[in-house]
């Protein structure tokens, strides 16, 4: 008989929403509705559910909206249980942004990467005119807006990665495009004014997707791992959706940019080692690691709001205990490896 992980779930679920003390007093402190455009994404429904658990903690009133186009009931469903409110919306179209609740914070996590080679046109339309149609119709609000660190360059795995100051160098039309997102944000931001903030992730995880889920899947499978991009950096999707939460009180005009993800330059051989013992197997590897990858420095991050409670070790021991155990993933593969910016 085939086992149901539908506690395991649950209580995943209820670990992903747990607020830390810091989030229910920013919480406490912030005034008014929140807004999450875009929420049934991979971060989205937990980032909901998290809101509202912070702020009922807090002892707040407050509604959280979520709105997307919920092409799976179940998730629409989950978030009205959980006591957040739900609107289905194509947020391109101009009657359903018009119709949408007024609130003074907004998160924009609405995105689209992968199938942006070959259709250019969503991409653009998704990331850069989405965006410039949401600040226009909450041009009095605080918004966060996630953005990637794929609008860096490559740089040396010894460097401690791109920060906020550093060039951008986006490759592909999906980093062109979300540095078109954040441009025209900036440009909107400081002419209406709207207060602003630029989240660039990378990369957010949990047992079901993310980096580790990947190396996880492909070292339990016994599949070769490809080291030319031997680095990376990854952090805890609770911390991360905090992060966000927290950010609201920080919004200004020009937009405060944050590179959001963990403190540490990940090695992948030695995370896909460290899977290969939890497993009893030994990690297959193809290629050499490059001197260059895509990295982000979180310094300004940290320096804000603290270091990520979660640290590298908690993850890769979370993520491949639900491995081990059988634990159902999301099926979406991250593709970090790719270095040339096709998605």
């Amino acid at each position: 008989m085939e086992r149901s992980f539908a506690d395991d779930i649950a209580r995943l679920e209820r670990d992903l929403t747990e607020p830390t003390t810091e989030l229910v007093e920013a919480m406490g402190r912030l005034e008014g509705d929140l807004l999450v455009l875009g929420a049934a994404g991979k971060m989205g429904p937990s980032l909901c559910r998290l809101a509202h658990r912070a702020s009922e903690e807090a002892g707040t009133i407050r509604t959280v909206w979520a709105a997307s186009r919920f092409g799976d009931d179940a998730v629409q469903q989950s978030l009205e249980t959980a006591g957040v409110r739900t609107v289905r919306a194509d947020l391109l179209e101009a009657s359903a942004l018009a119709a949408l609740p007024e609130v003074p914070n907004v998160v924009l996590m609405a995105g689209h990467k992968f199938g942006s080679s070959s259709r250019p046109e969503v991409t653009w339309a998704t990331n850069v005119l989405l965006p410039a149609l949401v600040a226009r119709r909450f041009a009095t609000s605080r918004i966060v807006a996630f953005s990637t660190g794929n609008v860096y360059p490559l740089t040396p795995v010894t460097g401690g990665g791109s920060t906020e100051d550093d060039p951008v160098a986006p490759v592909g039309e999906y980093a062109a495009s979300a540095l078109g997102r954040e441009r025209v944000l900036s440009y909107l931001s400081s002419t209406q004014p709207t207060p602003l903030a630029l989240l660039r992730l990378n990369y957010a995880v949990e047992p079901r997707y993310g980096v580790l889920r990947d190396l996880a899947d492909k070292v339990r499978a016994n599949e070769s791992i490809d080291v030319t991009t031997g680095h990376v950096n990854v952090i805890w999707q609770r911390d991360a959706n905090a992060i966000a939460l927290r950010a609201l009180a920080h919004c200004a005009v020009p937009p405060l940019v944050l590179n959001v993800t963990g403190a540490e330059t990940v090695p992948v051989r030695q995370v896909a080692e460290a899977f290969g013992a939890m497993f009893g197997v030994e990690p297959v590897f193809e290629g050499s690691e490059s001197t260059e990858a895509l990295l982000s420095n979180a310094f300004r991050c940290q320096k804000l709001f603290g270091p990520p409670p979660v640290g590298l070790a908690e993850m890769i021991e979370r993520v491949g205990q639900w491995v081990r155990d059988g634990g159902p993933g999301l099926g979406k593969p991250t593709h970090y490896q790719e270095r040339e910016g096709k998605f």
